[in-house]
């Protein structure tokens, strides 16, 4: 089974967000993913690192098990059915999930603790860090 943690973040609510997904096999990284995707919400940064994780594994190993962890409890609830998605772009992201997840065999999606997810955690504040400086350079003419 591989594991994947996957973590969004945004720097306010909505603010500049960006994603990341670290994907192991036994216990070795395979693959680390992030990226910036503008200006948006927290819960939406989160559905997009559990995206691009999936469609990342979609094309490296489709008909693998997966247990895909995340500290987003909303996410990882709504995903396991114990909670409703009642917001509109949510719903859209909800439903690109549920469009990839037939490629696998079996998907555990576990809420775990921030510090249990700090490798994805520290990869989004990378992402987040250089769009804070790119920002701030084209502000302040440095």
């Amino acid at each position: 089974m591989l594991e994947v943690f996957a973590d969004g973040g945004s720097r306010g609510n909505p603010g500049h967000a960006a994603y990341a997904f670290i994907v192991k096999k036994d216990d070795q990284i395979i693959k680390e993913g992030k990226g910036y995707i503008g200006i948006t919400t927290n819960n939406v940064a989160e559905y997009t690192a559990l995206i691009e994780a999936l469609k990342w594994l979609s094309n490296n190993y489709a008909a693998q098990n997966l247990q895909i962890s995340l500290d987003s409890q909303l996410v990882v609830s709504q995903l396991n059915g114990i909670f409703k998605v009642k917001d509109s772009k949510i719903r859209d992201l909800f439903f690109k999930v549920r469009e990839i997840e037939p490629n696998f065999p079996k998907l555990i999606y576990k809420h775990i603790p921030r510090q249990q997810n700090s490798q994805a955690d520290k990869l989004v504040n990378t992402v987040l860090d250089e769009v804070t400086l790119s920002v701030s350079r084209k502000y302040h003419g440095t």
